[in-house]
């Protein structure tokens, strides 16, 4: 592949180059191109032609120059043309070389560290509140959406109990042996006896101590279709309500934690056509559905630290045409229970909010652990 200017865009593979990352196979012209192209995309969205980059400081390539580069990187699949006049954009494998190779990650500020541990800062909050406002704040902070896989609690419980909260209200508190209490208000019968929320106590606490929320779901529901007759029918309601809180965080399928997702509105803020609206569509169904959190603690339960996706290699998210920076967290036994990531169209800020997902992670992991 070569041009009257340049040359190829690929330099000569010497045996002492064997085993080289793609982005060295590319000489210092592609690189800078391709390098400036990207950054261009990432800040404005907009294509960039050979004119404008040649204008720019750093650039001291003439436009017929830039042109034939351009073209070169275009037959190599990582960039190209909404149409045959307009400027380049790069491809998702274009992305891919950029981050991997060419990307300089920022770091974050101590004022950016110091928000995102004041913002998840447990404080007596609930291992669920705590992941919430991990969510929002990488979301706020990002500028995208933010989101959380929350792991199913494996502590066993130690202590339950109903509290009235007056007419129609009652809180249910557990409290688990690794010292986390988990509180849920719910609504029951006006008018219901003190004494129906302490026999729904001790109907419980029977049944459940020592025993993970899973394993107690289980027990329980079993024993509670044969026992209702001997049980009053409002304690037995109450028991009922009790098991559907504790079956898992808002949203979760049993055993399985549940998708925390923040921000939503970010990606609405970027439609400019009928089709992004539909590309956003399929992504909101896509996170609405159970397995995706699993698919998601999937992708990054291998990774020692972050994992990128970028457009259609992430098979999860390929309708979407968005991008995927997630992070695992870990427990204190150093066993990954969740992930935390960003999404965004393709191109999002890699640079900030790789630090973000990264730097957010670490903190979840030692407020969980």
């Amino acid at each position: 592949m070569t041009t009257p200017d340049t040359g190829s865009i690929v330099t000569p593979p010497p045996a002492e180059a064997a085993g080289r990352s793609p982005v060295q196979a590319l000489n210092d012209r592609a690189r800078d191109i391709l390098r400036h192209i990207v950054e261009t995309y990432v800040s404005s969205g907009e294509a960039i032609g050979s004119r404008t980059l040649s204008r720019m400081d750093d650039v001291s390539l003439s436009p017929a120059t830039i042109r034939n580069v351009m073209a070169d990187l275009e037959d190599a699949g990582l960039l190209y043309a909404r149409h045959t006049s307009a400027g380049r954009l790069p491809t998702d494998a274009g992305l891919r070389m950029f981050v991997d190779g060419l990307l300089e990650v920022g770091r974050l500020s101590e004022d950016e560290r110091e928000r995102i541990e004041a913002q998840c800062a447990a404080n007596g909050r609930s291992v669920e509140q705590v992941l919430r406002q991990a969510s929002q704040s990488l979301a706020g902070l990002s500028e995208q959406v933010g989101l959380v896989v929350a792991p199913q609690s494996e502590s066993a419980l130690q202590h339950i109990e109903f509290v009235s909260l007056g007419p129609g209200r009652a809180l249910v508190v557990m409290v688990l042996k690794n010292g986390v209490i988990e509180n849920r208000i719910i609504d029951v019968p006006v008018g219901m006896p003190t004494s129906a929320l302490v026999e729904a106590s001790n109907y419980l606490t029977a049944r459940l101590i020592g025993k993970t929320l899973a394993e107690a779901q289980r027990a329980v529901t079993s024993e509670l279709a044969r026992d209702r007759a001997q049980l009053d029918a409002l304690t037995g309601d109450l028991v009922a309500r009790g098991l559907a809180v504790w079956s898992g965080t808002e949203g979760a399928a049993a055993g399985q934690g549940a998708l925390i997702v923040r921000g939503q509105s970010k990606l609405l803020e970027d439609v400019t056509a009928i089709d992004d609206l539909e590309r956003v569509r399929r992504l909101f169904s896509t996170l609405e559905r159970k397995e995706t959190l699993l698919r998601l603690l999937d992708l990054s339960s291998d990774a020692q630290g972050i994992r990128i996706f970028i457009g259609a290699e992430n098979e999860l998210f390929r309708n979407a045409g968005c991008s995927l920076i997630i992070s695992p967290y870990k427990n204190a036994d150093e066993m990954v229970v969740g992930a935390i990531g960003v999404i965004g169209p393709t191109r999002m800020n890699y640079a900030r909010i790789i630090p973000m997902v990264d730097y957010t992670a670490t903190v979840v992991g030692r407020l969980i652990g």
